[in-house]
């Protein structure tokens, strides 16, 4: 049946289907013919007629090594699609139902031509392109006819890019097979699209990498955790029925709450009957085979073909187009009795948005997605909670500002029209003097942020911090002992794809330097090779934090321009708004800045972060949290920064302004101070980001996404076999789902809000409550977005946060130090303690907006500044500034008074007194509170000592079974030396000739006795009883 092998070059097409076709027509069923031929010889004679004649194109026949394979070294060709009565649960298995599959990889294949033919022109096609033969037609289920289908004939000259790819597939997917793993694929029944390649691992190749990864599994060895007694426990079971509404109702998480604890070790081969092993097809999760086997994946290497090592270098090869485990089926309920599965628990109990109340499975979150994932929610969900109290208090604080408003001294005093407080103009010639009263509405706004309630709310949410930092710790040490994380030893990391490629040139290029030709040894990228790109990198981030500066810059001209436009227009209402519009579009505007560079700093970061060369995935990791961070820090928070500390500073006094351009006067803060200007700020600011940028981006991008790539499919061949998504696979469904980006976006965007919750909390003390509103949407989004429109991602484990931790940390201490200037230079704070107790004659606030004010001479101003027209009359010869310096008719006029180095003097003590009490205070929080929980150290140590027993009693044992096993041996050896003694001992007459120890013949059923091998311990034990004797039984034996 093989094709003949004497074919010219010229006719080689016809040959190969003449030859075929010759072999398909010897007999009626090809089923017959297939079972009479060795496996082999079909093997050996396809691929030598491959090899001998196609060596031009032997890339085009790649599918001649899927064609009848040996069951050693065999790869599944099945149907794609799954049959309408077909549980959906096999949906998850090979076509035999009854392998699952743990890992899919994806590549796009392309055909020259097809053609329509009966199914009996099919059996030609399917064994040219390497599939399985059916051996029957297929009919009709209704009419018995034959069903017309599409026939693919790969006969022309493929790319020579794809033919290379097709031999780097070939190679890896070979190794793959040599290393344990069993191979499925579809049959290509299109002229292109994507070919999906199920990969199973059998219980050998499970239990061999469990015990590489040392994985750690549950023992039949368990104990009774020790009860609480008393009013804990009284406590502890009142704490539980109030809690009971909020669990979620998910098995594994009741299991958990037992009290029954099993011990866990890490998995050996050598220990099978240590641990419970109910059905090998279950012993492990899905998690963890898709675990197991993306780390055969990564290290498997094809160094033949291309001399790379893992998919992922393949996948950015183009070599396949992805590589993901499966979901454990639909996430929408089946109705079926069995129960539901992964997916479907967490769908009902934690990504739907009714079930915002409830905690989350953080377990089954682990179990279905790892333990990365699964400290990324158990992270946020810890933050969450921490905000209520945090939230509470801001609340409170609100109210107490809004309660005492009515009583605030200094508001009254800006309120009273009888003050008659004059104001110099906020702008040259088109602005008029004014009265302070016309800002009430200001002062009595700023009062609900900047009252005495805000200090205290700054100290408490600087200890929150803290405290929050010490919670979670104590959470990832109970997370590490409940999910046998404790003892993890990092695993070694495999390199970047770009890494490997820029080695590889290196390589290269020694290699044609004749100098370096007779040179060996390992090569490795040095400080030299990527000094370019650490050049590229500082110079960028300063030109990236100058794009920043230059926003914010532009955004102020525009409030100095508009301010003056409108203060120039005959309107008088719009002359009356003109603080309270520019403040709000020019926030607005910056919000829209931000949002804009924020995705632009993104993929800055991430190119960056490219030209450094990170040797790992960790490295990488790490370098574009720490860019994307500083880039995304400083556009978020720089339009804050100038609010709280810069505005105002430098805007000069009457008759001396600093002006920009020479034509337009620097901003100043509001008559109530820049403190409500900062609270507006920061609100729109967060909010706005948390709202567009967090939950709109969130939901409406993946969604833009799937619709974009829905609408190039069906821009695709018509002609093309078009499958009904009712009956489509698997990994069909979860291939069209969007591919898994990594947590740095959803760790990045909490971590900025938790910059507005902590740095400028004193400005506005509803921060958290906002955050805590966010928040409890956020989770459930992102638990909608993980189970339903993204690909399952690898199962990682994790000890930690990593790096975000120290971010957090150090975001807590820089906070102190941002209350404490806020606290001290942006707020009043300071000034009425100032006049309180010291220049205050009756010990009170009354006369502080006077005391606040300075005097200046309306002569002294430059010529052509001076309003134009003036409202209030032409007596004003004075009027008020805020400011602390001295009068006109002083011997230092208008230099800075004595009150404002008294006021200077208090703000710089009080920002060294708040640093220090905080961080003190914070220290006392850490130490007070240990890192690990009392009952998780003494648990650790329990389950320590019981190993240790246990370990103890199996040796024991062992040592009993050889200790009996040699006393049978023993006596055994006694009776034969005494049976041969007393054979030795009769007369010689008596006696036959020939040996004493004959064997038996052939037709003899005596016992023969079997000689056992004796153990060292067996030789030493016996020696130092008899060692004569115990030499001569043993050599006898």
């Amino acid at each position: 049946m093989a094709v003949n092998g004497s074919c010219s070059y010229v006719e080689v097409h016809n040959c190969v289907l003449n030859g075929v076709s010759t072999a398909l027509s010897e007999s009626s069923s090809i089923c017959s013919d297939l079972r009479e031929i060795s496996e082999t010889e079909v093997m050996n004679s396809t691929s030598c007629t491959f090899d001998d004649l196609f060596d031009p194109i032997e890339e085009s026949w790649h599918h001649c090594d899927n064609m009848l394979q040996t069951s050693d070294n065999k790869i599944h060709v099945a149907n794609s699609l799954m049959d309408v009565d077909q549980d959906p649960r096999k949906r998850l298995y090979f076509a035999d139902g009854r392998r699952k599959v743990d890992y899919v990889l994806v590549y796009h294949y392309r055909k020259r031509s097809f053609v329509r033919g009966s199914p009996s022109q099919h059996r030609l096609s399917t064994i040219s392109n390497g599939s399985y033969p059916l051996g029957v037609e297929e009919k009709d289920p209704v009419g018995g006819k034959d069903e017309p289908v599409e026939v693919v004939v790969d006969v022309g000259l493929p790319d020579p890019a794809d033919g290379e790819k097709i031999m780097i597939r070939e190679e890896f997917e070979g190794n793959l097979k040599d290393a344990g793993l069993e191979i499925e694929r579809d049959k290509e029944n299109k002229t292109h699209g994507q070919a999906f390649i199920r990969l199973h691992a059998p219980w050998q190749v499970l239990s061999r990498e469990a015990e590489f990864l040392k994985i750690k599994v549950p023992t039949k060895k368990s104990y009774e955790l020790r009860e609480d007694k008393g009013l804990a426990a009284t406590m502890n079971e009142l704490w539980r029925k109030l809690n009971q509404p909020f669990q979620p109702k998910v098995p594994h998480q009741e299991q958990e709450q037992s009290r029954t604890k099993f011990l866990s070790h890490c998995f050996s081969r050598d220990k099978l009957h240590l641990y419970n092993i109910n059905s090998k097809d279950t012993f492990f999760d899905n998690a963890t085979r898709g675990r197991i086997v993306y780390e055969i994946l990564r290290r498997t290497a094809c160094a033949r073909t291309c001399q790379t090592m893992g998919i992922s270098t393949l996948i950015a090869n183009g070599v396949y187009d992805s590589a993901f485990p499966l979901h454990d089926g639909d996430f929408r309920p089946t109705g079926q009795a069995e129960g539901k599965n992964d997916r479907q628990l967490l769908h009902d109990e934690w990504a739907r948005y009714g079930a915002f109340y409830k905690y989350q499975p953080v377990d089954l979150i682990r179990k279905y997605f790892g333990e990365k994932i699964g400290l990324y929610f158990a992270w946020l969900g810890v933050y969450t909670q921490l905000l209520m109290p945090a939230s509470v208090v801001g609340i409170i604080v609100f109210f107490y500002g809004w309660a005492t408003v009515e009583t605030n001294i200094p508001s009254q005093e800006m309120c009273d029209e009888d003050q008659n407080f004059t104001m110099c103009p906020l702008c040259d010639r088109a602005c008029d003097y004014w009265h302070l009263s016309t800002a009430c509405g200001t002062a009595r706004a700023s009062h609900l942020f900047d009252n005495p309630a805000t200090v205290f709310f700054a100290i408490f949410m600087s200890l929150w911090a803290a405290m929050f930092l010490e919670h979670w710790k104590r959470r990832q040490i109970s997370l590490n002992y409940s999910w046998d994380l404790t003892g993890m030893e990092e695993e070694e990391e495999h390199p970047r794809p770009k890494y490997e490629t820029i080695l590889l040139q290196k390589r290269q290029s020694k290699k044609k330097n004749k100098k370096n030709k007779n040179e060996t040894g390992h090569e490795k990228l040095t400080w030299r090779d990527r000094l370019p790109g650490y050049f590229i990198n500082i110079s960028s981030i300063l030109f990236m934090f100058g794009v920043t500066c230059s926003a914010v810059f532009s955004v102020i001209i525009y409030r100095i321009t508009i301010s003056a436009l409108m203060a120039m227009s005959p309107d008088p209402e719009v002359k009356s708004n003109v603080r309270v519009t520019v403040t709000a579009t020019a926030v607005i505007i910056n919000l829209v800045v931000i949002l804009i560079l924020d995705e632009i700093y993104g993929m800055v970061a991430a190119w960056l972060t490219e030209l450094e060369i990170p040797k790992t995935e960790t490295n990488f990791e790490e370098r574009l949290i720490l860019k994307a961070f500083l880039l995304k820090f400083m556009n978020a928070y720089a339009p804050i920064f100038y609010v709280a500390f810069f505005k105002g500073r430098f805007a000069g006094r009457p008759g001396d302004y600093v002006y920009v351009f020479n034509d337009y006067r620097m901003e100043e803060c509001a008559p109530g101070g820049c403190l409500i200007e900062l609270c507006i700020q920061l609100s729109i600011i967060m909010l706005g980001k948390q709202l567009i940028q967090n939950n709109i981006f969130e939901i409406g991008i993946p969604k833009l996404k799937k619709l974009c790539r829905t609408l190039k499919d069906k821009e695709r061949d018509p002609k093309e076999i078009v499958e009904q998504p009712g009956r489509r696979q698997q990994w069909h469904l979860d291939y069209d789902l969007e591919p898994f980006d990594g947590l740095t976006p959803e760790y990045m965007e909490m971590i900025i809000q938790f910059g507005f919750v902590s740095l400028f909390v004193a400005s506005f003390p509803l921060a958290p409550l906002f955050a805590l509103l966010n928040n409890i949407i956020e989770i459930r989004l992102d638990a909608k977005k993980f189970v339903t429109e993204l690909r399952r991602p690898d199962a990682v484990r994790a000890k930690d946060i990593g790096i975000w931790y120290n971010i957090l940390s150090g975001l807590g201490k820089f906070s102190v130090i941002i209350n404490a200037f806020v606290i001290s230079f942006t707020s009043d704070f300071i000034p009425r303690l100032v006049y309180q107790y010291i220049y205050s004659e009756t010990g009170t606030m009354h006369g502080f907006i006077n005391h606040t004010l300075s005097y200046f001479n309306v002569s002294n101003f430059k010529p052509g500044t001076v309003p134009s027209i003036s409202s209030l009359g032409k007596d004003i010869t004075v009027c008020r500034y805020k400011d602390y310096r001295e009068p006109p008719w002083s011997n230092e006029a208008y230099q800075f008074s004595k009150q404002y180095w008294s006021v200077l003097a208090a703000r710089l003590g009080f920002v060294i007194l708040f640093q220090n009490l905080v961080i003190t205070m914070s220290m006392l929080v850490a130490w007070v509170i240990p890192d690990v929980p009392k009952n998780i150290s003494e648990q650790l140590k329990k389950e320590k000592t019981l190993l240790v027993d246990v370990f103890l009693n199996e040796e024991k044992e062992k040592l009993q079974l050889i200790q009996s096993l040699f006393s049978k041996d023993l006596t055994q050896d006694q009776q034969d030396e005494v049976q041969v003694s007393d054979q030795t001992s009769l007369p010689l007459q008596e006696t036959n000739p020939g040996p004493v120890l004959s064997a038996p013949s052939p037709g003899s059923t005596a016992p023969r006795t079997r000689p056992r091998a004796a153990s060292f311990s067996q030789f030493t034990r016996q020696m130092s009883m008899s060692p004569r004797s115990d030499i001569t039984q043993h050599t006898a034996v």
